[in-house]
C-alpha cells in the first residue's frame, strides 16, 4: 500500500507487521481499540542512518518535517517520588517541560528523563520511542497541533521504522491528556 504522507516504498498496516515492533508496541496494537481501527495504523520501514530529523526529510519528504511528532520521556519531581509521564509534540516544538508539563505532573522539578530511564521503562529504543505502548499507569500529554493532523509520522519503537498515525487516535490512547501550550 502507498503512504498517506512521504516518500517511502510501502506502508503496512501494524497488525500484519507485529515482528517488526518491539514488544510493547506490538502489544499495544494488538490490543488495540478506539473509534480508529488498528488497521489505520501504518509502519514504514526506514533507514537508521538517516534518523536525523534535517536528514531524515531531504530523504523521505520535506513535507514530513510539518508532519511529524517527537515522543519524549519526562521526570516528575516532588518530595522522594517521581513520576514518568511522555510528551507528545509537533517535531518544529519544544515540550514545555518546565512550566505545563511541570504543572501538570504536580511536580516541584521536571526534566527530560535520562536515556537509560526512558528505555529501560518504555522498553523502546532512543530515537524510536512512540506513544503507543507506553506503561499504561503514565501520562501522555499531548499538544492538540499533534491531534489535528490527519496523518503524524512517530517512532515505532525502533531505530528503523516508524508508524504513520491518525492525529486524533493519539487523544485515545491510554493515559492521554490533549494539553494547550504543551509545545511551544
Amino acid at each position: 500500500m502507498r503512504a498517506p504522507i512521504g516518500d517511502f516504498g510501502t506502508a503496512t498496516p501494524a497488525p500484519d507487521c507485529l515482528d517488526e515492533l518491539t514488544a510493547p508496541v506490538a502489544d499495544a496494537v494488538r490490543d488495540w481499540s478506539g473509534a480508529v481501527p488498528a488497521d489505520r495504523i501504518l509502519y514504514v520501514e526506514t533507514d537508521p542512518r538517516w534518523a536525523d530529523t534535517a536528514v531524515f526529510v531531504e530523504h523521505y519528504g520535506r513535507e514530513l518535517l510539518e508532519q511529524s511528532a517527537n515522543c519524549v520521556v519526562v521526570a516528575g519531581r516532588r518530595g522522594g517520588e517521581t513520576t514518568l509521564a511522555a510528551c507528545l509534540v509537533r517535531s518544529t516544538a519544544k515540550v514545555d517541560v518546565n512550566g505545563v508539563v511541570r504543572r501538570q505532573l504536580g511536580a516541584r522539578k521536571a526534566s527530560f528523563a535520562s536515556m537509560d530511564t526512558a528505555t529501560g521503562e518504555t522498553g523502546m529504543e532512543y530515537g524510536g520511542i512512540t506513544p503507543i505502548g507506553l506503561p499504561r499507569d503514565w501520562a501522555l500529554l499531548v499538544d492538540p497541533a499533534v491531534v489535528d493532523l490527519p496523518w503524524v509520522l512517530v517512532g515505532s519503537g525502533r531505530r528503523r521504522g516508524k508508524l504513520l498515525v491518525p492525529g486524533k487516535a493519539f487523544a485515545q490512547l491510554p493515559g492521554a491528556v490533549v494539553l494547550e501550550g504543551l509545545g511551544a
